[in-house]
């Protein structure tokens, strides 16, 4: 029986050297719960946690049972409603991976409500980080959003650019509030970081594609795969996309954990593609679906131009993007066909 665990282990490339213990904040989402299936196989012991589930009904059976979890994954409760909460998680890491972000798409509550949610949990997780004495680095997950949506009219965008907040709200984009809570979290976690000495740095995705663990289809991903599911609704958000695997998001993660001397804000995107190469290259790769031609996408034409994003920052540390869009979309859409959603 040992013999064949081990063997198991080492197909699913996991290492056996001990890297130390490293938190993963909001463990059940798609990037997060990824990243602790990389972590495992990169060796390291992992925390990671989870909002209070007192009726036991949900299902994190799909992160108990990866490669190397039962050995080396502990799940606690935390909320960033109460801070504090995280503080027993963190307790002895070497890492701290901030992934969680409070979701609210369709915007049931103020931006305010949510804004100060997410800044004020942020905060508590970094000083229960500098209180711990033993975090080394905090990595903390951003959003291409709180990059793009300007009127500067950049042909690429890096690192020093942030999204006009005012903008934003102007041209009432979907998820506004959220995209605001989460420049201005990120904003403050910087701050704080700097301010207290604290080793922190940013990861910046674009649009998350690929293959999941969790049990629900991921909105990046149900959103990257819109002209195969047939949702119109979803076509102008990929007008103009910039794309990411998400195995090379959670690889950039670790990678930034590790590196000797990050600093700041690291854009992580691989590629970008318009509506109309989307539909030419989902036509001839994909002929089993009837995937929207040209024409069709023509009254999508006339939102909001995004500029490129760079990754250079990241690239020039020594970063190498993985997957290119054959990758993203094979992965992605054999994921959903064996768990149902194709």
């Amino acid at each position: 029986m040992l013999r064949e665990r081990d063997r198991e282990r080492e197909m699913a490339g996991v290492d056996d050297d001990d890297k130390g213990i490293v938190c993963v904040t909001g463990g059940t989402g798609f990037l997060a719960s990824w990243l602790i299936k990389k972590l495992l196989q990169h060796g390291y012991s992992v925390r990671t946690t989870i909002r209070s589930d007192p009726d036991k009904k949900k299902d994190v059976s799909f992160l108990t049972n990866l490669p190397g979890a039962p050995e080396k994954l502990q799940i606690f409760n935390a909320d960033l409603e109460q801070p504090g909460s995280f503080d027993a998680a963190i307790e002895g890491c070497i890492g701290v991976f901030h992934v969680a972000h409070p979701i609210d798409l369709e915007d049931k509550e103020p931006e305010e409500v949510k804004t100060r949610r997410a800044i004020n949990g942020t905060l508590s997780i970094l000083q229960a980080c500098l209180d711990s004495k033993t975090v080394k680095r905090v990595v903390y997950t951003s959003s291409a959003s709180t990059v793009v949506f300007n009127d500067k009219g950049l042909e690429e965008m890096d690192e020093s650019t942030w999204s006009d907040m005012d903008f934003i709200r102007e041209h009432k984009l979907y998820a506004a509030s959220y995209m605001i809570s989460k420049q201005l979290t990120e904003r403050a976690a910087l701050k704080f970081a700097e301010e207290h000495g604290l080793d922190l740095v940013t990861v910046i995705p674009s649009f998350i594609v690929g293959p999941f663990i969790c049990p629900r289809c991921p909105g990046s991903v149900y959103t990257s795969l819109s002209m195969i599911f047939g949702d119109k609704d979803q076509y102008r958000f990929i007008a103009n996309a910039p794309l990411v695997h998400v195995d090379d998001v959670a690889s950039a993660h670790i990678f930034l954990l590790e590196y000797p001397d990050p600093k700041g804000r690291y854009i992580c995107s691989a590629l970008e593609v318009t509506n109309y190469q989307m539909s030419e290259y989902l036509s001839a790769r994909y002929p089993q679906y009837q995937i929207p031609n040209a024409d069709s996408l023509k009254e999508f034409e006339g939102g909001i131009k995004y500029s490129g994003l760079s990754s250079k920052k990241l690239l020039d540390a020594g970063f190498k993007f993985k997957y290119g869009l054959d990758g993203m979309y094979d992965e992605a859409i054999q994921c959903c066909k064996e768990k149902g959603f194709l």
